[in-house]
């Protein structure tokens, strides 16, 4: 993983205001790195129930208002909304996880994607906001020589906070270091 030179700090999507020189392409760097290293052997309902609760666990400790879902293809492999999630988070958990599967990247970096021209991709008339949704949280179960195969999904925190917490959790299933003790 490649962290953020000292002088970026990190792009907020959630943000209107300008934002540091660099930060967006940083930020991008990150997330298609994680893409890189995210890859799982194979994905079974087994793997995605313990990833679901990794997510359960985390959510509960922290007690994080948050919607979890893993879905394959149109099969929902897991879904829970811990307390203080909302019906919205249910809508947000559909629309980022069919961008996710749409495009087999982040959700998230779909949405930074948009933005490197300026502007949004939801300012696309082409871009369906009432089906998907390119704000992080949801992010693809790569399967290593196959692709992606499934998405795991959080919503209900600001949607790095979401993106992140997924990363967290696919790096504890899979054994790898938290991104603090990643390699640099």
């Amino acid at each position: 993983m490649t962290a953020n030179p000292p002088h970026v700090t990190e792009f907020d999507p959630d943000s209107d205001a300008a934002q540091p020189e660099g930060s967006l392409q940083a930020l991008m760097g990150r997330v298609e790195a994680e893409t890189r290293e995210l890859q799982f052997p194979g994905f079974s309902a087994d793997d995605a129930l313990n990833l679901g609760l990794l997510l359960v666990e985390l959510g509960k400790e922290r007690n994080l208002p948050i919607a979890i879902d893993i879905t394959r293809g149109e099969q929902v492999l897991f879904h829970v909304a811990l307390p203080g999630a909302t019906p919205d988070n249910e809508y947000w958990v559909r629309a980022k996880q069919r961008t996710s599967a749409r495009y087999e990247v982040p959700s998230l970096l779909v949405g930074l994607r948009g933005r490197v021209r300026g502007g949004r991709i939801e300012d696309n008339a082409w871009f369906d906001q009432s089906r998907y949704a390119a704000h992080g949280g949801a992010f693809p179960v790569y399967v290593t020589g196959v692709g992606a195969v499934a998405t795991v999904t959080v919503s209900g925190l600001p949607q790095v906070a979401d993106h992140d917490l997924v990363v967290e959790a696919m790096r504890g299933v899979l054994g790898l270091p938290e991104a603090d003790d990643a390699p640099q």
